[in-house]
């Protein structure tokens, strides 16, 4: 079963789409074409995904990384155990815990615990780090608070966004609730509020593409069209294969009498679109 899109890992896993072609292109892993040539990415590759970037970021040398990702795959379930599944890197090795009263890691380790049922196309990506980085009591009220504000969405917008806000208040480097806030806010019609997380939310993170790409659809529905413009080419410049950032642009550009720079744009996010369809 395939039940995940490009789109999904982008917002579960926060990997932009060119960290996703480069593990792919590595040989981590191979997904599935969907309708159309759609990449579809298995539960196993979303654990691989994640993990192949957290040991580059742990500097493990590359060699490992692949021999780790090889016995992973191999220790892998099909699905979801109920109880949980956590995939630890400890130095240069991998360790899986599914519950079972296998190893745990207790400290000194990156944990990622994936939870929810993939079968339903959920699931929830914990990542926790070591005790010493931030109190323990702390982080597991900043996950709850983010937990809450997740349920609280479709039925009670103004608690969500005050869940979401402590959450960053105790939290300031908490990515998940900045985004997850200004998007509420914003399908909410509260767009002033929404300008005023993206743009706090930029001046932490300069350089991300999700971020500045959902600054321009924002500033889009305000009509304010030429700033707009200014944030899906700043998304483009931090993610060159963030392909609806090209497709908002070209739009863009023909109500902006730039037919060129439309006729440019447009191009690319074809050519990006065709990259997918390429068997792999």
């Amino acid at each position: 079963m395939h039940p995940y899109g490009v789109r999904d890992v982008e917002k579960l896993l926060r990997l932009p789409r060119s960290t996703i072609r480069s593990l792919i292109a590595a040989g981590f892993i191979s997904p599935a074409r969907g309708p159309r040539g759609s990449l579809r990415f298995s539960f196993q590759d979303m654990i691989v995904l994640r993990t192949a970037q957290t040991l580059a970021e742990a500097k493990v040398p590359p060699r490992r990384i692949t021999r780790s990702l090889k016995e992973l795959r191999q220790q892998l379930p099909e699905a979801m155990p109920l109880s949980g599944l956590s995939i630890g890197a400890v130095g240069e090795h991998v360790v899986v815990r599914d519950g079972s009263g296998q190893r745990h890691a207790d400290s000194g380790q990156y944990l990622l615990a994936f939870e929810g049922d993939p079968q339903t196309g959920d699931l929830r990506v914990i990542e926790r780090r070591p005790a010493a980085a931030r109190p323990q009591d702390e982080t597991a009220d900043v996950q709850d608070w983010l937990d809450q504000a997740a349920a609280l969405e479709a039925e009670d917008v103004d608690g969500s966004v005050a869940l979401y806000r402590k959450a960053i208040e105790a939290d300031p480097e908490c990515f998940e609730a900045q985004v997850n806030l200004g998007r509420l806010l914003h399908e909410a019609g509260r767009l002033a509020e929404a300008e005023a997380v993206y743009r706090d939310a930029l001046r932490r993170w300069d350089a991300d593409p999700l971020l500045s790409y959902n600054l321009g659809v924002l500033l889009e529905d305000r009509g304010r069209l030429a700033e707009a413009a200014a944030c899906y080419e700043a998304a483009l410049r931090a993610d060159p294969e963030l392909a609806d950032a090209y497709y908002n642009l070209a739009l863009l550009c023909r109500k902006l009498d730039r037919p060129r720079d439309a006729i440019r744009h447009m191009s690319q996010y074809r050519r990006l679109l065709g990259a997918e369809r390429e068997p792999g």
